[in-house]
C-alpha cells in the first residue's frame, strides 16, 4: 500500500467535476479530504491522503494532471516546539481537524499530526510561536 499527502489545485473549469470519486472508482484508490477551498465557477484547491497500489497511484495522479489539475507533494508540515508551548490552548481554538486539542484534566495542549490538514491556522495564532511551517521529513518528490 502507497501512501502519500497531495495538493490538488483545481483550475475552474474542473470544480464541478467529480474528479476524487472518480479516482476511488476508476483506480481503485482511497481517499481522505484534508482540506479544501472550492468554489463554484472559481479555482480551488484540496489538500488530501490518497492510498493504493503505487500502480493506481500513478495512474491515478496522470488522470488528475490530464484533467488540467496541478498536483504537488504536500512539502510542508506543521510541528510543535514542546520546548516553547506554553499549552495556552489558542491554538486548540482554531484548528478545523481536531488535531490540537486540549487533555484533560491536565490542561496540556495535544497534536496529532496525522489530523493535520496543515492549514496552518495554528501558526498564526501561536502567541509563543511553538507551531512551526517545516519542510516535510519524508524527502519525497513530486509524485510522477
Amino acid at each position: 500500500m502507497y501512501e502519500k499527502m497531495l495538493i490538488l489545485k483545481f483550475p475552474r473549469t474542473n470544480v464541478q467535476e467529480p474528479i476524487v470519486c472518480n479516482l476511488a472508482k476508476n483506480f481503485d484508490l482511497t481517499f481522505t479530504i484534508l482540506n479544501a477551498a472550492i468554489s463554484p465557477r472559481k479555482e480551488g484547491q484540496m489538500v488530501l491522503q490518497l492510498s493504493g497500489s503505487p500502480h493506481n497511484f500513478d495512474e491515478g495522479v496522470r488522470y488528475l494532471r490530464g484533467r488540467g489539475i496541478i498536483v504537488s507533494n504536500a512539502g510542508e508540515e506543521i510541528r510543535r516546539n514542546d520546548e516553547k508551548c506554553v499549552h495556552c490552548g489558542s491554538c486548540t481554538a482554531v484548528c478545523p481537524t481536531g488535531a490540537l486539542s486540549i487533555e484533560r484534566p491536565e490542561m496540556l495542549v495535544v497534536f496529532d499530526q496525522e489530523k493535520c490538514s496543515i492549514c496552518k491556522l495554528c501558526v498564526s495564532v501561536c502567541p509563543p510561536h511553538a507551531m512551526e511551517l517545516r519542510p516535510a521529513e519524508n524527502g519525497e518528490t513530486q509524485p510522477e
